[in-house]
């Protein structure tokens, strides 16, 4: 006796289809799972022997080999215990009704209850792509889901509801497509909260409108991870496509809370400076997302920048350039998506008042420079926007001043990520820090002046060809929070004062 059902793989970002066959021949009892199985996977023989006792089923006492095709990828997770159990009482003639129209992906627990998975979104994706009209998934999946249109997602609690609605005896709700609400998330915290720091602010609304990574230095105490804190109330929305993107990475590592559907805010993660390379890029013997991935479509905050080690910030420079990351292993290659805004602090030297104007600095030139040199030129030169945050004075704090609010700061980026978008419509990219050189040649269009003042300063600050670009993309921000359609002297000329600070520290630190 034979049988198959369909079901879904996944590895990495990608799923596949698989197709799960179960032979029932005479023989000695014994229970076979083939087609690359991990450890997982064969331990699901013992959960869906237990499961079909338990639910009062008839286990076959014959020889049963079941294939998990196709038998040249390896098979990992618990996601194919229902796919496992339905073709076992399909083979043995124990279930009525037509399986060649579903898809089935579940873990089981021993009693028949299906339980919650990981990688629902990527592999329905998958299913709707290969026209399957319908797949059944845990009941714990169904927000997740809910998002899709174009399949019908059955959500089950335990074996006996997939049975019914198989045999059609009591069918199963489809949990449809609804409008998806969007959460306001309720923040603490906002830029109003900050005293100052005009500067600092600033440069971080650009940042936050054009998506450009920013390196802020400065003393302790001046404020850099309280500006760092309230990037996430001034970062502009996210379109459906960046929702969708966010939330597969945040499947397949099952990071998506119980109560969403869907990733609608920009995630904003602050990994501590004790982290491994690994925990940050990702892998493992199953191969998972790491920080970098999870802060796709977002801000990734690290501070004490040069306490990383130095392995994860060299870590960082494939996903500040392309956008993605890619992680080898033995079971296989990975690339993730890891388009990120990565917000750095740092100290100046290893006390923190070098330049301060009332603390002396106690360190050695050859100490700082060492401490500075933790922060290679190549990770450096990636960075788009370099500020220095100075102390805040007596004054600024106790002045009775309402500072600008949070939702002001970001009614104006969203303004201007809008701007972009319209214009890089059609490319798969949505912000100016993305953009490939050839279009921030078509796109960024300077007056007279502002080319030959960027010119100037090109030669006399023996700019790189990436500052150059960068240069011009921080200015086409800047004249879209202006409203401006040329990049004028006053955007390149701003634009060229985040491109210094390194020539103050780094190129000009004594010893």
């Amino acid at each position: 006796m034979y049988a198959k059902v369909k079901s879904l793989g996944i590895f990495g970002l990608d799923s596949f289809c698989v197709t799960v066959e179960c032979d029932i021949s005479q023989g000695l009892p014994r229970f076979d799972v083939v087609g690359l199985p991990d450890a997982a996977v064969k331990e699901s023989r013992e959960r869906v022997r237990s499961s079909i006792k338990n639910c009062h089923l008839d286990f076959p006492v014959s020889r049963i080999t079941v294939n998990i095709a196709p038998a040249d990828i390896k098979k990992e997770g618990s996601i194919y215990d229902l796919p496992v159990f339905i073709s076992i009482l399909k083979a043995s003639k124990q279930l009525n009704g037509d399986v060649d129209n579903f898809a089935f992906i579940g873990e089981l627990s021993l009693d028949g209850e299906i339980k919650r998975i990981n990688g629902i979104l990527p592999m329905l994706l998958k299913a709707r792509e290969e026209g399957i009209p319908a797949v059944f998934i845990p009941f714990d999946n169904r927000l997740e889901g809910s998002v899709l249109e174009g399949i019908d997602v059955l959500p089950v609690k335990n074996i006996f509801e997939v049975m019914r609605h198989v045999s059609g005896t009591e069918l199963i709700s489809p949990c449809y497509n609804r409008e998806l609400t969007e959460t306001k998330p309720a923040y603490t915290v906002d830029f109003s909260d900050v005293k100052g720091q005009a500067e600092a602010k600033r440069a971080l609304e650009i940042a936050a409108a054009g998506g450009h990574n920013c390196i802020m230095v400065g003393p302790p105490g001046a404020g850099k991870s309280m500006l760092a804190k309230r990037i996430p109330t001034i970062l502009p929305d996210m379109t459906f496509e960046e929702k969708l993107e966010t939330t597969k990475i945040y499947s397949i590592a099952g990071a998506i809370p119980k109560d969403k559907a869907i990733i609608d805010t920009r995630p904003f993660r602050s990994p501590h400076h004790t982290v491994s390379a690994q925990a940050l890029a990702g892998g493992g013997v199953t191969v998972h997302p790491g920080e970098i991935s999870l802060c796709h479509n977002g801000v990734m905050f690290m501070d004490e920048f040069p306490e990383f080690d130095r392995r994860c910030k060299e870590t960082l420079r494939q996903p500040l350039e392309d956008g993605v990351i890619s992680i080898s292993r033995t079971s296989g290659s990975v690339t993730y998506p890891s388009s990120i805004m990565l917000i750095a602090a740092m100290n100046p030297c290893p006390c923190g008042f070098y330049g301060h104007p009332t603390r002396e600095c106690k360190c050695t030139p050859a100490a700082r420079k060492k401490y500075l040199d933790k922060v290679s030129g190549p990770i450096l030169d990636r960075i788009d926007i370099h500020i220095e945050v100075a102390p805040v004075e007596y004054e600024q704090l106790s002045c009775k001043r309402q500072e600008e609010t949070s939702a002001q700061i970001k009614e104006r980026v969203n303004r201007a990520r809008r701007v972009q978008q319209e214009r890089l419509k059609g490319t798969g990219i949505g912000c100016n820090a993305k953009m490939t050189p050839r279009m921030t040649k078509e796109f960024c269009v300077l007056t007279e002046d502002a080319d030959n003042l960027l010119k100037i300063s090109f030669e006399k600050l023996g700019l790189s060809a990436r500052a150059y670009d960068k240069i011009l993309r921080i200015a086409r921000t800047i004249a879209d929070l202006d409203g401006s359609e040329q990049i004028d002297t006053p955007q390149i000329a701003e634009a060229l004062q985040y491109r210094s600070l390194d020539r103050k520290y780094w190129n000009n630190n004594e010893g």
